[in-house]
């Protein structure tokens, strides 16, 4: 439980993002899963390299979570923790509330202090998130060209800054299960608030366009 967990300060998780210039992210699927089909809370461990250095674990319990992962998918609100493997402490807070269609990622240090959010702007084709602090101004934008459907360019104006890429998982594991790894490109952010919520965004991104829908 997050409860449980030793809350980091602002300054503590800036300080966790400023050496971390490339992550992987691994999505960990269990056999009930992948044998039934069947949706459990979402969970992936963060590399850096080829050391763990993250957990990002789904929270929630109980028939309402249960109910929301069934019936709205996707779509369900969600909580989810990040915290420190090396440390246990919670770096992290991602809440996302009930969006049908302008997606939002509500984001906060462990200590409770907000950070900012990631907001999906209404475009036909292109898929548009707009970063922001935790006073609603515009940060950075993520932007997801049309012709490269895996990959998110983090950007500030025309300049490219970063990128969230979903790598492709090996067809042993693509076949049996909708598993999601992401690279995570944020050697070219200098704003370490900016990192984290980036770092967060990948989250958000992976329920909305690569979360297996429900039947």
């Amino acid at each position: 439980m997050t409860s449980a967990l030793t809350p980091a300060s602002t300054s503590a998780l800036e300080t966790r993002f400023r050496g971390y210039d490339r992550l992987t992210v691994r999505q960990k699927k269990k056999w009930l899963e992948i044998l039934l089909s069947f949706e459990l809370k979402n969970a992936y461990q963060v590399f850096d390299g080829a050391q763990a250095v993250l957990d990002v674990k789904e929270t929630g319990s109980g028939l309402t979570s249960f109910l929301a992962r069934m019936l709205l998918g996707p779509l369900r609100p969600l909580q989810v923790a990040v915290t420190d493997i090396g440390s246990g402490e919670l770096l992290l807070s991602l809440r996302r509330p009930f969006r049908f269609i302008f997606h939002r990622l509500e984001v906060s240090a462990g200590d409770g202090t907000a950070l900012g959010s990631i907001q999906k702007r209404w475009s036909w084709i292109r898929r548009i998130y707009v970063i922001e602090d935790a006073q609603g101004r515009e940060l950075a934008q993520i932007f997801g060209p049309f012709l490269k459907p895996w990959t998110f360019e983090i950007k500030e104006g025309d300049r490219v800054l970063g990128a969230i890429r979903k790598r492709f998982s090996g067809l042993g594991k693509e076949i049996f299960t909708d598993a999601d790894n992401f690279g995570i490109e944020l050697g070219g952010i200098d704003d370490l608030s900016l990192r984290a919520l980036s770092f967060a965004a990948t989250v958000l991104i992976d329920v909305v366009h690569f979360e297996r829908a429900k039947g």
